[in-house]
């Protein structure tokens, strides 16, 4: 089993993907590093072992075009279900998917994400 987990996000705007997360899911911002070519990375923690590292699409099709394609469906879940339904901005309906209350929202580029009910 492993201990923690760290998804690397390729988008568009780093810095307005990061204050996304920041402001609608309380995210902590735990590392920014600088690249080659003036690119950023930034490593958020979204819950207690799980982390995002947001890197610029520009920089992985320069750098890393192999693994550049499209966004991996992530399942987050939280005890703070209703709250973040209410917070993020276009959040849609709570449905229950085999007994389990979720709700899937965008962020600011269009990429799907899903909280679940812990």
């Amino acid at each position: 089993m492993f201990s923690s987990m760290r998804v690397m996000l390729y988008v568009d705007d780093v810095v307005a993907i990061s204050d996304f997360w920041q402001q609608y899911a309380k995210a902590e911002v735990v590392e920014t590093n600088s690249l080659p070519d003036g690119f950023q990375n930034i490593v958020l923690q979204v819950g207690k072992q799980t982390q995002l590292s947001l890197f610029d699409k520009k920089f992985i099709e320069k750098y890393s075009p192999e693994v550049l394609g499209n966004t991996p469906s992530l399942m987050l879940f939280s005890e703070d279900f209703e709250t973040l339904h209410e917070a993020i901005p276009g959040a849609l309906d709570v449905m229950e998917n085999n007994g389990q209350q979720t709700f899937a929202f965008p962020d600011p580029e269009g990429n799907y994400f899903v909280i679940a009910k812990a």
